[in-house]
């Protein structure tokens, strides 16, 4: 039936609790526009997730580009990531206050103009100092994203449309992977690097003259105000918690930071006692407590919070071993990995169109068993064909754990926000990322405790697994005395050790520079020696971070029992609409069993 132009409402209009599309007769009609505001919301969050994912991928190229050191770096990936998990909080909340659309027009104005400060910078302080005001825009920007989606479709129309922005991750991903090292190394326009960042600016734009016409403007129902004891104290906590986990490693795990994580317990306890008397006092704290006692809600970010740390974990150890362990470029690498994407991609839709409805929490554990699956394919490949593994071999693999990823990450942020109050979408939008945040932090400081440190003694035990046919091939090939030929393989042993044990890979040890490993006609044969005992050493640390991320998805299925095993994805109409107007009247969220 068509719609005239009277029965249309403006994008500018206000929706409050009692005027979405879950509400019973009566209320304003469904936003005709809904559908193309979705689009919308989707080029975002697929600009987000692109440049996250470029950005890890030609993060060498980067470095050879603007010049730095190793830790200028890590500070591009790190500083991006501190400040997103920071802001994702208060970005949240502040759409419930001010407008939901108004914040994602502040969040994409920020992230675009960063953007373009990023692919204009010519020292490497800048190039970090932008990174970090992208993370802090994306930290607004994107809870807005799932918190429009929620409050802007019916019940019936959520799963479709949290269908497609799960399918936009795995092709995000996807493109990002297999595009990060071509636009990185092809230098195309003469721009290097740059283009990588200021592919964003023609996205952002064409967001911001868009997204005013579709998008329709949302906020909480009554007044709230902005909880800023509760931002100093969640903004504390979570950077005395978050800040030594992401730079934990390159730092050598010095005492202050696991007395910075100890600090942030009683910081956090605070922020949760100072939220119970906010509540009290005037009905807007940072983060509506009441949310937790939504069984999907707390149920939901629990799996989240643990799904994400394995991922964190397979992702920086995959990474490593292909790029490092193994020697591949970073092209090759991503395009190893698009099996992975393709299969979340393919997962992704169908988890929420067809089977989260109809077999709930069931298609969650069925993810699990899938990753895991995935995990032990990849750690058998690995061990059997040890160095001289080829891409071919983890098509199944990682084919195998993006069909779980995607059967477990598409659906989580639908469930963990399906029975949330629409007054608190974007609150509770901001929890869910955040989460998902601390849970990658976690994973890769497992990654830190788990491969890397073993890896020295991997390598040590390698390469006197390869001692005895390495003497004699220097004495038959290289003509070195049994007494040159002890020298040297004892020398190149302890090059490589010290080699694994640098936090910086383009740092050459002193001990590679020792007179026994200078002889050219060594050289040859230690260099095959030395790529097939890195393949072997990081083959065997890998295959131990697997047992771990195949361990911690095993931990994320118990805790799925505890998600109802029927999610209401599609709740009734007047379900929904009663609780909107208990929720508008009592400003709080209904507790459900």
């Amino acid at each position: 039936m068509a719609i005239s132009s009277e029965q249309v409402p403006s994008t500018e209009t206000e929706v409050t609790m009692g005027e979405t599309a879950d509400t019973p007769t009566g209320a304003a009609p469904p936003d005709p526009k809904r559908w193309l505001a979705l689009l919308v919301l989707l080029v975002a969050a697929f600009m987000d997730m692109l440049d996250g994912t470029i950005a890890n991928v030609a993060a060498p190229v980067i470095q050879h580009g603007l010049g730095g050191g190793y830790s200028v770096i890590q500070w591009v990936l790190v500083g991006y990531q501190l400040s997103f998990a920071l802001m994702l909080i208060l970005g949240g909340r502040l759409g419930d206050i001010y407008g939901r659309k108004r914040m994602f027009l502040v969040g994409v104005a920020g992230f675009t103009l960063a953007s373009l400060g990023a692919g204009l910078a010519q020292e490497p302080w800048q190039l970090v100092a932008c990174r970090m005001v992208q993370g802090a825009f994306a930290g607004v920007m994107v809870p807005q994203i799932l918190a429009i989606i929620h409050v802007t479709f019916s019940a019936k129309e959520r799963a479709g449309a949290f269908a497609m922005y799960g399918g936009v991750a795995g092709l995000a991903a996807a493109v990002g992977m297999g595009a990060g090292g071509p636009l990185a190394e092809w230098d195309l326009f003469g721009l290097d690097w740059r283009l990588i960042f200021l592919i964003n600016i023609p996205v952002g734009v064409a967001g911001l003259i868009y997204a005013p016409r579709v998008i329709r403007e949302s906020k909480a129902p009554h007044a709230l105000k902005l909880d800023v004891r509760g931002v100093a104290l969640a903004t504390a906590g979570l950077l005395l918690l978050i800040f030594p986990l992401l730079q934990g490693r390159e730092l050598g795990w010095p005492l202050w930071g696991f007395v910075s994580m100890a600090a942030s317990v009683p910081v956090l306890a605070v922020f949760v006692l100072w939220q119970r008397r906010k509540t009290r006092l005037d009905g807007s704290p940072l983060i509506e407590l009441a949310l937790f006692r939504i069984r999907s809600f707390s149920s939901g970010l629990g799996v989240n919070l643990a799904f994400y740390i394995g991922i964190g974990m397979f992702n920086i150890g995959w990474t490593v071993y292909m790029q490092v362990g193994l020697g591949w470029s970073p092209m090759r690498a991503g395009l190893t990995s698009l099996p992975f994407c393709i299969g979340a991609f393919l997962t992704s839709s169908a988890a929420m169109v067809a089977l989260v409805p109809k077999f709930g929490r069931k298609v969650l554990q069925v993810g699990a068993v899938v990753t895991v699956l995935g995990a032990l394919s990849f750690l058998w490949a690995a061990g059997h064909y040890g160095s001289g593994i080829g891409s071919w071999q983890l098509v199944v693999p990682m084919l195998l754990v993006g069909l779980g990823f995607g059967l477990i990450a598409a659906p989580l942020p639908q469930i963990v926000i399906s029975e949330v109050p629409l007054k608190d979408a974007g609150s509770a939008s901001g929890v869910v990322h955040t989460n998902a945040q601390l849970g990658f932090a976690i994973g890769g400081a497992l990654v830190s405790v788990v491969f890397f440190a073993g890896l020295a003694g991997n390598t040590g035990t390698a390469i006197d697994d390869q001692s005895a046919q390495l003497r004699k091939e220097l004495v038959a090939t290289a003509q070195l005395t049994p007494g040159e030929a002890d020298a040297t393989v004892a020398a190149y042993r302890e090059c490589a050790v010290d080699r694994v044990r640098e936090k910086d890979p383009g740092i050459v040890p002193q001990s590679c520079s020792a007179p026994a490993l200078q002889n050219a006609q060594a050289a040859p044969v230690l260099a095959e020696y030395a790529k097939d005992a890195t393949g072997t050493s990081f083959a065997n640390s890998l295959k131990t971070t697997l047992w771990v991320f195949g361990g911690v998805v095993a931990v994320a299925f118990l805790l799925m029992l505890a998600i109802p095993r029927q999610m209401r994805l599609e709740a009734p109409e007047e379900e929904t609409g009663e609780a909107g107007e208990a929720d508008d009247s009592t400003g709080t969220a209904p507790q459900v069993a």
